[in-house]
């Protein structure tokens, strides 16, 4: 079989198929951006049973208007800081440090109560 385009001088030829992967490329890259902004970000993670009586809880000693959700994993670092999962439930006890840092915030974990970014915590 001839190769489309054979018949041409060879840096023609490397022409039509250097634009030819361009354009591919561009519609890659389109493609890609298109995809990520339709693609919904998983926003609320079903509640396995233990979890759900662990809201509850902090719903009866905090409110609801108190509870937020992790948004991303957090590895606590330094001392009282707690290490929590994307998605757990938390509920704010004060909006600062005990510095009055204001970017860290003292939650109770349904247990364990200590320090997380305030920046990686949403209202539930």
């Amino acid at each position: 079989p001839q190769v489309p385009h054979g018949h041409m001088p060879l840096p023609s030829f490397w022409k039509v198929v250097e634009d030819s992967l361009q354009h591919s490329g561009a519609q890659l890259r389109a493609f890609c951006q298109a995809f990520d902004t339709v693609t919904p970000s998983p926003d609320t993670q079903p509640l396995t049973p233990a979890e759900e009586r662990k809201v509850l809880s902090l719903v009866s000693k905090h409110g609801p208007d108190k509870l937020y959700q992790v948004t991303s994993n957090i590895s606590g670092s330094r001392d009282l800081d707690l290490t929590l999962l994307r998605g757990q439930i938390v509920a704010l006890l004060q909006g600062a440090d005990t510095k009055g840092n204001t970017s860290r915030w003292l939650v109770d974990a349904g247990g364990p109560r200590g320090f997380v970014p305030a920046a990686k915590l949403r209202p539930y």
